[in-house]
């Protein structure tokens, strides 16, 4: 690796974990290394605050990392470097940081990496269900696409539906299908299908200012459900849950897309996630009003009865802590 020989100061954003591996692989000396223990608005500007000036940010480790180091970068106007340890998000492709405010996920500033830096060896120090994680970004094009139609035909779309999107967007979910396998092993093939996957869909959506293409539905339980606990979850996992769920609703090959998930590798399941029936059951009940009030896009949530009768089916096929 040795980038950090290459620049004059900087600072790295990263985690403990990730750090202990990647520190003696990085080359030169940081002039502070912060962590990325909160992502709440005001804990990252109180290490904002204290951050000394420097011409370069380093992140290096997951989405946390990453975005602390997109967060610093964008407030001070600096070059960013990001270096992934596990890539169990899309954070080190996309320009936003995603923050907390009152523990709720917003999306602020821009800093683009300068350059990516992709190890394989150190992503694969992370454990196999985090980086397997990573495709669930990808695979929720499956349900987002859908919902985007589906407002389109409904006359209620934020974001203009542009067909060719969906095609682009589509054609990525066909090339993860074909990388299963690779993606189930963590070959660097599969690390580098998940990557190109990530800049793939940042080349439809970035010019459009916005994710519809692959956020829609699925993601729209995980936020209510991270609003409701109050807790961070395995961010592909939750979505992956999202999916199998959504599709269900949609009543939009559920079999097809859960048993790619299976195949993948991807934990997706309740138990994995640390939820109990009870806490997804108020959840689902809540999730019209919940999207309503947040004023999310319109989704086959608009459109569906989520009924008791509904919930009570779906939710027998899940596993539970």
């Amino acid at each position: 690796m040795g980038i950090g020989a290459e620049l004059e100061r900087f600072l790295v954003a990263t985690m403990e974990v990730p750090w202990s591996c990647a520190k003696d692989r990085i080359g030169g000396k940081p002039a502070a290394v912060l962590l990325a223990d909160s992502m709440e608005v005001e804990a990252l500007e109180q290490q904002l605050a204290g951050a000394p000036l420097v011409e370069a940010v380093v992140a290096v480790g997951g989405g946390r990392a990453i975005d602390l180091g997109k967060f610093i970068a964008w407030k001070r106007n600096c070059r960013l470097i990001t270096i992934p340890s596990v890539i169990s998000v899309d954070a080190f492709v996309t320009p936003a940081a995603a923050i907390r405010r009152n523990h709720r996920v917003e999306y602020i500033g821009s800093a683009s990496p300068d350059p990516l830096v992709i190890d394989y060896d150190l992503i694969r120090t992370a454990p196999p269900r985090l980086n397997i994680a990573g495709v669930g970004d990808l695979l929720s094009i499956h349900t987002a696409t859908f919902d985007w139609e589906l407002s389109h035909r409904a006359g209620n779309n934020q974001h203009e539906l542009h067909a060719d999107d969906v095609r682009r967007a589509r054609a990525v979910l066909k090339d993860v299908e074909k990388s299963a396998f690779e993606i189930r092993v963590l070959s660097d093939a599969g690390i580098r299908a998940i990557v190109e996957g990530y800049i793939a869909v940042n080349t439809i959506c970035l010019p459009r200012g916005h994710y519809r293409a692959e956020e829609g539905s699925e993601h729209f339980l995980f936020y209510e459900l991270e609003e409701r606990t109050k807790r961070a979850f395995i961010h592909g996992q939750i979505v992956g849950l999202g999916i199998y769920l959504m599709s269900r609703l949609q009543e939009n090959d559920a079999d097809g897309i859960t048993a790619l998930m299976d195949c993948i590798g991807l934990h997706y399941q309740p138990a994995d996630l640390g939820l109990d029936r009870r806490t997804l059951d108020e959840s689902l009940r809540a999730l019209r009003k919940y999207t309503e009030s947040a004023g999310l896009w319109h989704s086959i949530i608009q459109e569906r009865e989520i009924s008791d009768r509904w919930i009570d089916h779906v939710l027998s096929g899940l596993e539970f802590i």
